[in-house]
């Protein structure tokens, strides 16, 4: 009989000084968890060629982190701080907004001194955003004048450093609000490296969302409901997967957004190429259909992404990694360290 798991059976005590604040030195200096074996083996990033097979397929997350997160004012006076959620067509935008009061339609906001946005009213999948125009191209104004979209468990403010760090070395698509996580430890000399092991390579695009940071709020799992995320599969991908199955390759998953996507593709049993939003929330029993590795970072206690992960490993396995990571000084979340993982029967 499965299980029935509850909120609280993913929390565990971290110690503070291990939520990692900046990157490591170098993208593939990070270490590496491998728990691809009988037992964990304590390995560096780098290592992660050796530890593939010829035939194996890597499937990245090739979205780009827009500077979502704009600072402004009312004609008021009263400060307003937004996070862009989605660009829409006709310059506008989709934003959580965080204000002393909230902005009726028709409010004008003047984001970092130099120009004005109106309020549209309220909108996204569940009427939680708001909807603004802006005056111009929102990805020039973001670019020009916004900042790197954080987690909120990173404390300083953004800099140079995470302009370059908090984004993938083959970031391509503009959308996302936070980072593929798993994939900013692949460098150039990672990835030649791969290439001559005989790994391929993918892509599948999925634009991050800041509801990937929301909390579970209720102890029974069945009463969360997921963020929407827009996410788009190629024909090549699915070609290169399919091929890679049938001659006995694994599909590897850099990152549970890829994951996300790859799962959410094939939820009708065979994995179809296109553009879907998802909402797909993968607790343990969840039938996986694509991917056979899994790399990841460690994930924030009680999160919906724990679960991921205990779903794909299994979940006394999860918990038992975690321990031995915070017993090593692993460094935790979006510029913490890295963990392989294999699938394991539900």
């Amino acid at each position: 009989m499965q299980r029935t798991y509850t909120l609280s059976d993913f929390d565990f005590a971290l110690p503070a000084e291990l939520i990692a604040q900046h990157p490591a030195p170098q993208r593939s200096a990070s270490r590496l968890l491998d728990a691809t074996g009988d037992a964990p083996a304590d390995r560096v990033f780098r290592d992660l060629p050796q530890r593939l097979a010829p035939g194996d397929l890597l499937v990245f997350n090739d979205t780009r982190v827009i500077k979502a997160r704009l600072y402004g004012a009312k004609a008021t006076g009263g400060s307003v701080e937004a996070l862009v959620e989605r660009i829409l067509p006709g310059h506008e935008v989709l934003a959580h907004l965080r204000a002393s009061k909230s902005p009726r339609p028709g409010t004008v906001v003047r984001f970092a001194g130099t120009f004005d946005a109106e309020v549209l009213g309220r909108g996204g999948p569940d009427g939680g955003l708001f909807h603004l125009r802006f005056p111009d191209d929102p990805l020039v104004l973001l670019e020009r004048h916004g900042h790197v979209p954080l987690p909120p468990y990173i404390t300083h403010a953004d800099t140079d450093e995470d302009e370059r760090r908090y984004q993938t070395v083959f970031a391509d698509k503009p959308g996302a609000v936070a980072a593929p996580t798993a994939a900013l430890h692949f460098d150039d000399a990672v990835l030649q490296g791969l290439a001559q092991r005989g790994v391929r390579t993918a892509n599948v695009t999925l634009h991050v969302g800041a509801g990937t940071f929301q909390p579970v709020r209720t102890e029974n799992l069945a009463e969360h409901r997921m963020h929407t995320e827009w996410f788009e599969v190629p024909a090549a991908t699915v070609q290169a997967i399919e091929a890679t199955h049938a001659t006995g390759g694994r599909v590897v998953s850099v990152g549970t957004t890829t994951l996300r996507a790859l799962e959410s593709a094939a939820r009708g049993g065979a994995l179809r190429a296109g553009c879907a939003e998802t909402d797909i929330f993968i607790t343990p029993g969840f039938e996986f259909r694509v991917v056979d590795l899994l790399i990841t970072n460690f994930h924030l206690p009680k999160s919906t992404l724990m679960m991921l992960v205990s779903a794909f490993a299994g979940y006394e396995r999860v918990m038992a990694l975690y321990r031995h990571a915070i017993a090593q000084r692993y460094r935790f979340f979006s510029y913490g360290d890295a963990m392989l993982l294999d699938r394991r029967p539900a």
